[in-house]
């Protein structure tokens, strides 16, 4: 970790004793993510507190504290750790599944991480080994998206497992256990776990019809999509964003 970050890190764990990182130029990150963490609980991607989200910030990982609701989070119980997993900020227990976080931000240049276990895309990940190409926006997440074999949760077996799923993707299931999708801002990871799970709610809705089998799309299809979903959306002028 750069000298910087260990400034900040122990600034924000002095602040942390008192009122929290109000003001500090953590406190925006933090609170983004209590945000992002909140809005999986109010549409239902997760339950109590099941599921987790993080997001990098330079050599620093926030991260939700592990047994907490999250409308009961605030200022004061930011968590900070290293990239190696070593905890700087925060009284609070990291995330059970902090080596899946990790694993991410060290194998890729994700900024933000978003683990739920929804509904949908959970009851798919107990079904088959990939998601059934079903609609177009696969191409949104990489590709087919891949079910991860089962490990028990939270250890470095299923970060790895995870990895293997994730590789060339932006989001994969875990079998008998959740979604995980990354991207470059907490509003990216979470629209893409969002995505995926409606994707899996419309297969299982569709393959539920007696009788019928559903349409599915050809891999030639889904690498099409993914070349004009490159160039979707506005472009950046002046400064503002770019394609979403």
């Amino acid at each position: 970790m750069t000298e910087m970050a260990d400034q900040s890190a122990h600034r924000l764990g002095d602040e942390s004793a008192g009122h929290g990182p109000a003001g500090h130029e953590l406190a925006g990150p933090w609170l983004d993510l209590v945000a992002t963490a909140r809005r999986t609980a109010d549409e239902g991607l997760v339950v109590g507190t099941s599921g987790n989200a993080s997001v990098r910030v330079g050599d620093l990982v926030l991260v939700t504290p592990s047994g907490v609701p999250y409308d009961r989070l605030g200022p004061a119980d930011t968590v900070a750790v290293r990239l190696d997993g070593t905890q700087v900020l925060g009284r609070m227990t990291p995330t059970s599944e902090l080596p899946m976080h990790l694993a991410v931000y060290r194998r890729t240049d994700a900024l933000a991480v978003v683990h739920t276990h929804a509904v949908h895309a959970t009851a798919v990940s107990t079904l088959v080994r990939e998601l059934p190409l079903v609609h177009y926006m696969t191409a949104a997440l990489g590709g087919p998206v891949r079910v991860a074999p089962y490990e028990t949760y939270g250890t470095d077996a299923l970060a790895e497992r995870m990895l293997e799923a994730l590789e060339g993707r932006t989001g994969c299931l875990l079998q008998n256990h959740g979604a995980v999708t990354h991207g470059a801002t907490l509003d990216q990871a979470y629209d893409r776990t969002a995505q995926l799970e409606w994707m899996c709610r419309l297969w299982l809705t569709a393959a539920a019809v007696p009788g019928r089998t559903p349409s599915l799309l050809s891999r030639d299809e889904i690498r099409r999509v993914g070349e004009k979903l490159a160039g979707y959306g506005q472009r950046a002028t002046d400064g503002g964003p770019g394609p979403r």
